[in-house]
C-alpha cells in the first residue's frame, strides 16, 4: 500500500486541509484497538475536534505535525513534536500520537515517521525526546530506533474497549 510514501511537515497555513485525513486516521486507530487516549464508540466530531485543538497547536508554534502520505495522497500515519515545555525545559520534546493506519502498517511506515520527527527534533534544537506507548509493536520500533526503556506504569490507562493496560515510557537523546 505504501510503495510510494512521501512524509512531509504540515504547515499551519494548510492545517485545515488535512483535517479530514486526519481524523478517518484517528478513527481507523482507535477502532482497531489502539491506545490513543479515545474510547469506543469514538464519534467523529470527537475525532476532528481533537485534529482541531492540534492544528491550533501548530498555529500557536505548540507543535510540529508530520505526516505519511501515499501515492494517492491519502493519509496513512502521523506523528507530532510537542514543544510546549516549562522554562526549564527548552531543549526537550515529547513525541505524541504515532498513528498508522492498519492496511499500512508492517511496511515501514511508523519507522520513516520516527526518524523524520527526530530530524525535526534535531532542528528545532531539542536534545531529549520522551514518548511513551501500549503497544508492543511501537516498543519493538522504538528500541529498533535506539529508544531507551524507562520503566512500564501497569494499569496506566484504558484501552478502548475498557481493559486496562499497562504504559511503556522510552526517552532518546539527540
Amino acid at each position: 500500500m505504501t510503495s510510494t510514501l512521501a512524509i512531509r511537515r504540515i504547515e499551519a497555513s494548510e492545517a485545515g486541509d488535512c483535517i479530514d485525513g486526519l481524523t478517518d486516521l484517528l478513527l481507523d486507530c482507535v477502532e482497531g484497538g489502539a491506545s490513543v487516549s479515545f474510547m469506543l464508540p469514538l464519534e467523529r466530531s470527537k475525532a476532528r475536534s481533537f485534529w482541531q485543538g492540534v492544528l491550533d497547536g501548530i498555529k500557536r508554534g505548540e507543535r510540529t505535525l508530520l505526516v505519511a502520505q501515499d501515492e494517492d495522497g491519502t493519509i496513512v500515519g502521523t506523528v507530532q513534536l510537542i514543544t510546549a515545555m516549562p522554562d526549564n525545559q527548552p531543549h526537550r520534546g515529547d513525541i505524541a500520537k504515532l498513528l498508522v493506519h492498519r492496511q499500512a502498517r508492517k511496511s515501514g511506515v511508523g519507522r520513516q515517521l520516527m526518524l523524520a520527527i527526530e530530524e525535526e527534533a534535531k532542528r528545532q534544537q531539542r536534545t531529549v525526546l520522551v514518548l511513551d506507548t501500549a503497544s508492543p509493536d511501537a516498543e519493538r520500533l522504538y528500541e529498533r530506533l535506539g529508544w531507551q526503556r524507562v520503566g512500564v506504569v501497569p494499569n496506566y490507562a484504558l484501552m478502548p474497549d475498557g481493559a486496562l493496560c499497562a504504559t511503556t515510557y522510552y526517552y532518546k537523546q539527540l
